[in-house]
C-alpha cells in the first residue's frame, strides 16, 4: 500500500478501517492524541493515534485496544483516556 492508500485508510477514505478525528484532537504533555472511530461487529473499538514532534520529524503510534463501546463518542472518550494513561506510563518509549 502506498502513502495515498495509507492516508485514505487513516483518515476515513474508501475501505477505511478507522478514521482519525482531527476535530477531537487533544494535546497532552507535548503529545497529540487523535481518537479514531473503528467499527467492529456493531460496536466501536478503542483506537487513537498518538503523535509527537521530534527534531527529526513527527512520530506516530497507533493505539488499539480490544475494549468495545456502543457509540463512537464513547469510544473516542475512552481512547483519549487510555492514550493519556499510555503516555504517562511509557512516554517517548512509545515510539521505539
Amino acid at each position: 500500500m502506498g502513502l495515498g492508500g495509507f492516508l485514505k485508510r487513516l483518515f476515513g477514505g474508501e475501505g477505511a478501517t478507522g478514521a482519525a478525528d482531527p476535530a477531537s484532537a487533544v494535546e497532552y504533555k507535548g503529545y497529540r492524541i487523535l481518537p479514531m472511530v473503528r467499527a467492529q461487529r456493531g460496536q466501536y473499538l478503542t483506537c487513537a493515534l498518538i503523535e509527537k514532534e521530534f527534531p527529526d520529524g513527527p512520530r506516530r503510534h497507533e493505539l488499539i485496544r480490544a475494549d468495545t463501546h456502543a457509540s463512537p463518542d464513547d469510544a473516542k472518550a475512552f481512547a483519549i483516556h487510555k492514550a493519556r494513561q499510555v503516555i504517562d506510563e511509557q512516554g517517548d518509549r512509545l515510539f521505539r
